[in-house]
């Protein structure tokens, strides 16, 4: 067990501190703020006593939008990262274990959507989603937002699975457990994803960190979410309230610090597992040491003779 968990380490330290503190600001703040839609406060007050972060042109707190926003980009992240998950634990876990023809047509579709690229996909799919009819206030929404994220985001790491699956079936354990006529589903449970779990939660990470970045662009663009205010959504409002010609700076610094830093402590948490999955990456700070200290011992010798 000491051997799959990361290693404790200060990228990881920060990296889980770092989510940690964001998670808990936007549980806890939506709680004791004032009602991120209320108008009543005066607008465009800089940060002060009262309205830590100001206000917007419509008087809306800034600091009661950003913690209901981080709540909103945190939901919209998780629920098109697992989306994402799903989709690429199906094409790439069959795919490689089954191989064939199945394996073939998966990595067809793989691939088509993997050549395709990504934001005007996401855009297109948004666009016409938001205007079909029958949807009604789903079609604007963080859910369907984050479906299409998830939907049009999983190639990437089906492909990583595909790869690790196709080297997992050859083990003995797995030849063993075909021999006692076990089923293919419960071999992949059984046999297959427990091997994988470092490489899925990496994975899982990264589909949040793309999750997130792509909601804030598609907000930004103005195909985000209507019915419910995100990082992108904020970020969006001071783009069409002139916040950077006013110089109302207050307004989109603070979503924008919140995705960057988000994004920065989930990158360092994936660190540390592709440390778990690529044990080489562990070894390779203790080789350099080595290295260093060999060429100071070099150093020391020389000079005293």
């Amino acid at each position: 067990m000491r051997e799959l968990m990361p290693r404790w380490d200060g990228k990881l330290a920060i990296g889980v501190a770092t989510v940690a503190l964001i998670t808990v600001f936007a549980l806890v703040v939506p709680l004791l703020a004032q009602d991120p839609r209320s108008s009543a406060n005066p607008a465009l007050l800089p940060p002060g006593p009262g309205h830590w972060l100001g206000t917007t042109k419509l008087g809306n707190d800034v600091l009661a939008q950003l913690a209901v926003g981080t709540r909103g980009s945190l939901f919209v992240g998780v629920l098109g990262g697992l989306v994402s998950l799903v989709l690429a634990l199906f094409f790439g876990i069959l795919a490689g274990y089954i191989g064939g023809v199945v394996d073939e047509v998966l990595m067809l579709l793989t691939n088509i959507n993997l050549v395709i690229p990504g934001l005007p996909l996401v855009m297109v799919i948004a666009a016409y989603v938001q205007n079909a009819p029958g949807l009604g206030s789903l079609a604007r929404s963080s859910l369907m937002v984050a479906l299409v994220l998830g939907v049009t985001g999983w190639a990437g790491s089906a492909v990583v699975l595909r790869a690790q699956a196709r080297s997992l079936r050859t083990r003995e354990y797995v030849a063993a457990a075909r021999v006692a006529g076990e089923g293919t589903l419960r071999i992949i449970c059984v046999e297959i994803l427990p091997n994988l779990v470092p490489l899925i939660a990496a994975q899982l990470i990264y589909g949040v960190i793309f999750t997130v970045l792509g909601e804030a662009g598609l907000s930004y663009l103005g195909l985000g979410p209507t019915g419910s205010i995100t990082l992108g959504t904020m970020l969006n409002d001071a783009q069409t309230g002139q916040a950077v010609g006013t110089g109302a700076w207050w307004w989109f610094v603070p979503p924008g610090t919140i995705i960057a830093a988000l994004g920065a402590g989930l990158s360092l948490v994936n660190f540390a597992l592709d440390e778990v999955v690529d044990p080489r990456l562990r070894q390779a700070p203790q080789a350099v040491r080595r290295q260093r200290r060999s060429r100071a011992a070099i150093t020391r010798e020389e000079a005293s003779a």
